[in-house]
């Protein structure tokens, strides 16, 4: 990077906030979004290093506000929640030792065998052995508390 971006860049923080709207103006051709000012610093950065190095992400940017937008309602939640694509194979054997006693579960096509008996859902096995109710997923280990998998 050459030394005129870097001063350029170095002398960003001590900007007002009215010179660094107009920087955006200037580098984006569009108003400013309103944002705070570390927000500005560190897009007005990046874009002065994109247009120093021949790079412009805009139409990326365009597309993919554009496909963000198809899949979002007027509150901006998804439209659809994308499908789980871990899903298990079936022969999976899932292992889970409970008060002292080991208990396997089968991966079927539709659904699951525990002892011989077919199950829709791993929460229904977990809560038949547990007597309670369980997120079997969570149960057999399948993904942390707190929804990771």
């Amino acid at each position: 990077m050459n030394d005129k971006v870097l001063s350029q860049i170095a002398a960003l923080p001590n900007k007002s906030a009215a010179e660094l709207k107009t920087l955006w103006k200037e580098l984006y051709q569009q108003e400013p979004p309103a944002f705070n000012k570390p927000f500005y610093l560190k897009r007005l950065a990046y874009r002065l290093q994109e247009l120093a190095h021949g790079v412009d992400t805009r139409p990326l940017e365009r597309k993919l506000e554009i496909h963000a937008r198809q899949h979002l309602d007027a509150k901006g939640q998804l439209l659809r929640k994308p499908r789980n694509t871990k899903t298990l194979v079936v022969g999976t054997r899932l292992v889970r030792e409970h008060n002292g006693e080991q208990h396997q579960v089968t991966v079927l096509t539709n659904g699951f065998d525990y002892r011989g008996q077919r199950y829709k859902s791993l929460s229904a096995i977990a809560r038949s052995i547990t007597g309670t109710q369980w997120s079997g997923p969570l149960f057999f280990g399948l993904k942390q508390g707190g929804g990771k998998a």
